[in-house]
Formats: C-alpha cells, sequence, structure tokens
C-alpha cells in the first residue's frame, strides 16, 4: 500500500521469514510493494554474489516489488575494529545496491567502548563516514543513518553533529522511534533536533520503562504525533516497518554482543502475524493524521 504518490510503506520482510519467496508472497498479500531488504536466503543481501543478486532481483521484479532501501549491517563494527576491510564491503553493498536498482544503503555509525564518552571517538568517527560519504557521491549512492544503541550516533545530539558534518543529497537521516527510546532519549526532542534531515522512517515503537518493542503506537515514542507532523509537513518517502516483536532469524547477530532487546513476549506470535500486526497498527495511525 502507498499512502500517496509520495509516501509508501515498505519493511524488513526477513521478520516474516528468511526465504525470499516467503517474503514476496508475505508482502504481497498485505499490499506492500517495497521491502526492505536485510536478510534473505541465508544471508545479508550486500554480501550475496552477484548470481544469486540477479536472482534475487528477478523475483522481485517478476512480483512487482522494489526495494526501499539496502539494510545493510555497515557501521555495526566496533569503533577499534579494523576499517579496510568494511570499506571493502561498503563498496561491494554500492555494487549491489546499483544492481538492485536501489540507491539508498542504511548504516551506522560504529559501537563505542562501553563507559566511554562520545566525544572521545569522534573524529575517528568522523574520518570513516567521510570516506563513505566521498565515496557514495562519486557512485550516486544515497546513505541513510540509523540511531541506535551503543553506536556513536545513539542519542539525537551525536545524530545532529553527523548531520551538521556530512548532510547532503547522500547522506541523510533515518529516524528510529524505538532505538531512541531504548537509550533514553526523549523522541520528541530528538525529532525537533533532526526534522529537516530526516529522509527515511523506522517504524517500530518500545516501552519507557524497560525498552521492550512493541507496534507503532502502544509505546512512548510519540509515533502518532511525529508522524502527524511530518505528513503535513510535505514529508516525501518511506515508512519502514521494522515490528521486532519477536526474535527472528538473524536477530540476535544484529544486536549488540548477541543480546536481544526484547524481552519474552506473552504472545507468540508467527513472522507473518507479527509483520501484519505492525502493519495494521500503522495504518491504524495514519487513518487518524
Amino acid at each position: 500500500m502507498n499512502l500517496n504518490e509520495k509516501i509508501m510503506i515498505s519493511g524488513f520482510a526477513d521478520e516474516i521469514s528468511d526465504n525470499l519467496n516467503t517474503q514476496v508472497e508475505s508482502l504481497k498479500k498485505l499490499g506492500i510493494s517495497y521491502v526492505e531488504m536485510r536478510g534473505v536466503d541465508g544471508n545479508n543481501l550486500i554480501y550475496h554474489d552477484d548470481k544469486k543478486v540477479s536472482e534475487i532481483k528477478k523475483i522481485l521484479d517478476d512480483n512487482g516489488i522494489k526495494l526501499s532501501s539496502l539494510g545493510s549491517p555497515l557501521g555495526k563494527i566496533g569503533i577499534t575494529d579494523a576499517f579496510e576491510p568494511h570499506f571493502d564491503a561498503f563498496k561491494r553493498a554500492c555494487e549491489v545496491a546499483h544492481k538492485m536498482e536501489c540507491k539508498n544503503i542504511r548504516l551506522f555509525s560504529y559501537y563505542l567502548p562501553e563507559n566511554c564518552s562520545p566525544a572521545d571517538y569522534e573524529n575517528e568517527v568522523f574520518e570513516r563516514t567521510s570516506k563513505f560519504v566521498d565515496y557514495a557521491k562519486k557512485n550516486d549512492i544515497i546513505l541513510l543513518h540509523e540511531n541506535e544503541k551503543g553506536i556513536y550516533g545513539e542519542k539525537a545530539f551525536e545524530c545532529k553533529k553527523l548531520m551538521e558534518e556530512f548532510y547532503c543529497d547522500n547522506f541523510k537521516a533515518i529516524f528510529d522511534f524505538a532505538n531512541f527510546v531504548q537509550c533514553r532519549q526523549d523522541t520528541i526532542e530528538a525529532y525537533k533536533m533532526l526534522k529537516k534531515y530526516v529522509a527515511y522512517i523506522h517504524v517500530k515503537d518500545a516501552k519507557w520503562e524497560n525498552g521492550d518493542v512493541v507496534p507503532a503506537g502502544y509505546g512512548d515514542g510519540n509515533v502518532s504525533a511525529i508522524l502527524d507532523d511530518l505528513i503535513k509537513d510535505g514529508y516525501e518517502g518511506f515508512l519502514s516497518l521494522e515490528p521486532h516483536l519477536f526474535n527472528f532469524a538473524g536477530f540476535d547477530s544484529l544486536e549488540k554482543d548477541g543480546k536481544s532487546m526484547k524481552k519474552e513476549n506473552p504472545v507468540k506470535l508467527n513472522g507473518f502475524e507479527a509483520f501484519s500486526f505492525a502493519h495494521q497498527s500503522l495504518l491504524k495511525i495514519i487513518e487518524n493524521i
């Protein structure tokens, strides 16, 4: 479903299943024609070879589904880890993006050592980000920086510093409600700081008291109020569902130290049920705007 020609719903379909055919079938059932592709058929999209990428592209094309973004894990390494191998992975991600006819690549700004100040590693973060941005400019790629617990840009202040330094046609911000809540950042405050840089939305919510991820509108992320302001102010772009309502295949490998933020869910949902519930929760919010 597209809300209009300028606001479109997408999502991380690997939360439904790792299997590409199941992802496609599920998205079509929900009337969603975009996917933010992360895990598919046993690996992150950026790590598949050319033959597999072509096969994935053909299946998506045959079913009328396009990519809204590559949900890459780029930047989810320690700031003290070796950068060159990671930069090679980044260059490969850019190649895959072009093969998939999608300019958007999601990325992060590096895990920091515990109990340090973000300022201690700011120069290194900026140096690495600068290399990514320079390459993106030369290769017609749009980098979307996601706020994430434990990285340099977990709080709005650091995200704003990154944007002030690098914001351009090739480097913009993702706004993730739940990730801000989980690191004790008020989302309204964050939104006011970052609004002019936001080009992409991750739709998931969380509870302030324990960080539990919940469907949009069920937590303390002020999802409805922020989306209301964005849409009425002329937002153009994607609302990408990232339910995180259960431990889907591959989740642990994407969280720091293999630790899931989600506690035991009293209602056990399968992948499609969880994704569908998240989708319906977003539609209810949109209907009220």
